[in-house]
């Protein structure tokens, strides 16, 4: 994360200073803002405006994650002199449509323009006709809706209250599902979330139940009614605060609320499994009335967490996580390993399918290992969607602790999972694993998958930002990060696949030993039209020389969207695509580089001359930078260890239209030693306070040599 200042004043020094070194580019791609309404429904199409910060003029695709959801711009209709008629470049209006057997759910949506293709936005799709909100705070007025239904509508401003008005009848069972807080953690520029609350009123005006912060901030309520009439629905946040940004989708049914299953793991040669659904305890469906369920598990399944469909008798389907595990696969025994004493006794490697089934619960599993073995115990469970918090505890026979665990982290995202990561064993023995939910909650939905194998050397690896924009003739950087696992210090060979035509990319490299950094280059056709397509990442390592046998590790990237945090900082947030798109020619033409492979020796500069091509009338100023910077904090540098940018010899930032710098790069007397190391001089104009459009040149080379 970034670093933080140390008060207002000098932050707001810092911003200042920046901002008059740096300037607005000419052009900009989308930020998408909102989806309104922000669900559609599954069989039908249906007209969206899609909010954006920057224009939305020329888009020519809408891109959604996963399967059955397609969207389409809709063209401007004509105005009485045949002319399209004029629509805000702000305002994209859009129809999706959902086929009859897409999965319900939350999708990533983009769009591409001429520009570059945008941030991330999110549609909501739902089973139930979608009901959008026409009342202004005034509950005389609520807009009145039959269950089923999908409410949509937005918290817009202070002191907003929506309010919905609906027929039950006595012994009716309804939940009431809202997705509005956990929609918003996508969205670059929303720097301030909801923290919506539901109330369910009597005819009488009376309050009847109410829901706060159930999953994440948002509200799940489940309700019978004891006698016939007209009740009211009311959302609004908790604090009176309001934003237009802010679209919700409220869920109603009759149907339980299925928040995960069990058991959750299942073998890759699985297809089809029978499961229990769960839900929210205690929410007027009891998650043991639930009939069991038909669970369809990916065609082509790889290890870890994947979603797979869960057909419900009479009640349609719905998408679940799942983690697919090679096993083998055991379940919890009923009434056994409550305590030390009577663990339930079992072999590594395993995955065990358990469950906290009431509060206090404890979970205990006995196995016995030998001196020097290296095992790994890891917990799924709050990733996917069970609410336990899990507690993890390794302890001697004598119920001593020696290792413990309760939040995990990948990359820059902390999970509620706990992995013990690599634990010795210090001497043969028995020993106990310990789980439980770190509040002592329990119930039957408190269900988890405990992983527990041998640790062996791999990597994961995390690609910054998710999106790379080209423009004919000029090139792109995506930066790749490693977090090295179980003394792996390998060499990890960069590469992307499913580019877009016109668009060819360098494998990259990230440096054996402690490296952690690489970046592969994409370089566009000069002829290249204007294009998009989602991409993977993905890193191979060679099989190491003591066990050529053995298959070498491998990993997809996961992506991260960079998000505009307030004051000017930069985070991060998973999405589910990389998008690599060709653009129009934009602010710079093309970035030259002189020499274009370089070598140095320990102790040694060179300097790297840079012509830049400007359009015409583009003098904004521009940066040259090779590491991936923000304010004080480094997040992609593949120049090896030791190689640094000498600032004093070099010119970065090109004022008043200037088109050469030059950037010297310096290795001190203990640099890595490298041959033809992949990197590119970027030239950055600055969008906002976080964003930058990146030129790039194509792929350099660095060679440090005794």
């Amino acid at each position: 994360m970034p670093n933080q200042l140390a008060g207002p004043a000098l932050l707001a020094g810092c911003l200042l200073a920046w901002a008059s070194s740096t300037a607005v580019a000419q052009q900009s791609y989308p930020m998408l803002m909102s989806i309104e309404p922000i669900a559609a429904q599954i069989g039908q199409t249906s007209r969206h405006t899609i909010r954006s910060r920057y224009s939305t003029e020329g888009t020519y695709r809408v891109l959604v994650s996963g399967d059955g959801v397609t969207g389409e711009v809709v063209q401007p209709e004509a105005d009485a002199e045949g002319e399209p008629a004029k629509q805000s470049p702000q305002a994209l209006a859009v129809h999706f449509t959902v086929s009859e057997d897409a999965l319900p759910g939350v999708r990533d949506v983009r769009v591409a323009t001429p520009t570059g293709v945008s941030t991330v936005a999110q549609l909501v799709i739902a089973r139930d006709p979608v009901t959008t909100e026409t009342a202004d705070s005034d509950p005389a007025a609520a807009t009145p809706f039959t269950i089923p239904a999908t409410l949509c509508g937005a918290i817009e401003k202070p002191e907003d209250v929506d309010s919905y008005r609906f027929t039950a009848t006595a012994g009716q069972s309804v939940c009431f599902l809202v997705r509005c807080m956990t929609l918003q953690d996508r969205i670059h520029d929303l720097q301030r979330h909801a923290d919506p609350i539901l109330t369910l009123r009597h005819p009488t005006g009376s309050t009847l139940a109410t829901s706060d912060n159930v999953f994440g901030a948002d509200p799940f309520l489940c309700h019978t009614f004891s006698e016939d009439g007209e009740y009211t629905l009311e959302l609004r946040d908790v604090r009176y605060q309001g934003n237009e940004f802010w679209q919700y989708a409220i869920e109603v049914s009759q149907r339980p609320h299925v928040q995960t299953i069990f058991p959750l793991a299942f073998t890759p040669d699985q297809t089809i499994a029978t499961v229990a659904p769960l839900g929210p305890s205690g929410a007027g469906f009891s998650s043991t009335g639930l009939a069991p369920a038909t669970l369809h598990l990916p065609d082509l399944p790889t290890e870890g967490i994947q979603t797979a469909r869960l057909d419900l008798d009479g009640q349609g389907a719905s998408s679940v996580q799942v983690v697919i595990d090679p096993g083998p696969l055991l379940t919890e025994i009923d009434d056994a390993g409550d305590s030390p004493e009577t663990a339930q006794p079992i072999s590594l490697p395993a995955g065990i399918q358990g469950r906290i089934g009431h509060n206090g619960d404890l979970d205990y599993y006995a196995f016995d290992a030998k001196q020097g073995e290296i095992h790994t115990f890891e917990i799924f469970a709050r990733r996917i969607n069970s609410p336990l918090d899990s507690h993890l505890r390794l302890l001697d026979a004598d119920g001593k602790q020696l290792q413990l665990n309760d939040d995990l982290r990948d990359g820059k995202r902390t999970s509620s999972d706990s992995r013990i990561e690599g634990w010795v064993v210090p001497a043969d023995g028995r020993y106990l694993l310990e789980v439980r939910d770190l509040n002592l909650r329990g119930g039957e939905e408190f269900v988890y998958f405990l992983k527990a194998s041998p640790a062996t050397p791999h990597f994961r690896l995390y690609a910054d930002t998710d999106k790379t924009l080209l423009t004919p003739g000029t090139a792109g950087v995506i930066f790749v990060r490693a977090e090295r696992k179980q003394g792996f210090d390998g060499e990890i060979r960069l590469e992307v696949t499913g580019l877009p035509p016109g668009a060819t990319a360098t494998d990259g490299r990230i440096l054996a030993g402690t490296h952690t950094d690489g970046c592969i280059v994409i370089i566009a056709d000069p002829a290249a039209g204007p294009d998009v397509a989602n991409v993977e990442i993905r890193g191979y390592a060679e099989p190491t020389a003591a066990d050529p046998a053995s298959p070498a590790p491998s990993a997809v990237a996961m992506v991260y969207q960079e998000i505009y945090q307030p004051g000017g900082g930069r985070g991060h947030w998973p999405v589910q695509d990389h998008a690599v798109a060709i653009c129009q020619p934009g602010d710079i033409l093309a970035v030259r580089v002189s020499p274009s492979e370089v070598h140095l020796k320990p102790g040694e500069s060179v300097t790297l001359d840079v012509e830049l091509e400007r359009a015409p009338g583009f003098d904004k100023n521009v940066l040259l930078e090779v590491p991936y910077k923000h304010l004080n904090s480094v997040f992609g540098d593949p120049l090896p260890q030791g190689v640094t940018i000498d600032a004093a010899a070099s010119n970065t930032l090109l004022t008043g239209g200037a088109t050469k710098g030059k950037i010297t790069l310096k290795a001190a007397p203990d640099a890595t030693l490298a041959e033809r190391q992949p990197f590119a001089v970027m030239a950055n104009v600055s969008i906002n306070f976080v964003m930058k459009a990146t030129y790039a040149t194509p792929p350099l080379y660095l060679n440090v040599a005794p």
